[in-house]
């Protein structure tokens, strides 16, 4: 009869340890993702000069935002990755990025990370562009970008609405070594993010 009493008095203790244990670890995990929750909202990319970290601004998007030093406006890039690379260098993904100024876009930017081809067409103001093919969902159209030393795109307004709004969005761009095309998934930015820093609404196709 002791000995039952004493077996059951181990049993009771081990189920009040392993309760003990069950809550301990339940709060460590608790705790555990406190910091992941907020580390979650920094992106890991190298900001400009001047600008503060990049912060999380939906989906694969990172916002980074500095002040002119002269008139003191507030200045934004949002900036997206390509999902993949391009020959010239397997380390660089393609990026577009928006700079806004003072509540407005101020230019959109398509760099390619490799070296662009010569330009093949005039803008309207005969500055040299290239034409590109741009997918944005299930729309596919030919575009005339202003090029920039070889080295990158100016988008037009247009195509900036597109992308924001967009799931898919792709460019086939011609580089020195030929043919690439970039992939971005634009999905999950906050709208809301774009049209305060830039005046900008989404363009649905």
């Amino acid at each position: 009869m002791g000995e039952l009493r004493c077996f059951r008095s181990e049993l009771v203790a081990l189920r009040m340890a392993s309760r003990a244990a069950a809550v301990f670890l339940s709060l460590l995990l608790l705790l555990g993702t406190i910091p992941v929750v907020g580390w979650a909202q920094i992106i890991r990319r190298t900001p400009n000069q001047d600008e503060r970290d990049g912060m999380g601004a939906g989906g694969d998007w990172a916002e980074f935002q500095s002040d002119d030093k002269m008139t003191g406006a507030k200045r934004v890039r949002f900036e997206l990755l390509a999902r993949n690379s391009f020959r010239e260098d397997p380390d660089f993904q393609p990026r577009v990025e928006l700079y806004c100024s003072a509540g407005k876009l101020a230019r959109a930017d398509f760099d390619p990370g490799a070296r662009l081809a010569p330009p093949n067409r005039p803008g309207f103001w005969g500055q040299p562009q290239m034409e590109v093919r741009v997918r944005i969902d299930g729309d596919n159209h030919n575009q005339g970008w202003n090029w920039v030393n070889g080295h990158f795109l100016e988008m037009d307004k247009g195509t900036a609405r597109g992308l924001i709004g967009a799931d898919i969005f792709n460019v086939e761009v011609q580089t020195v070594s030929g043919t690439q095309i970039a992939e971005f998934s634009p999905a999950g930015l906050y709208p809301e993010r774009v049209e305060q820093a830039c005046g900008l609404k989404p363009k649905k196709q």
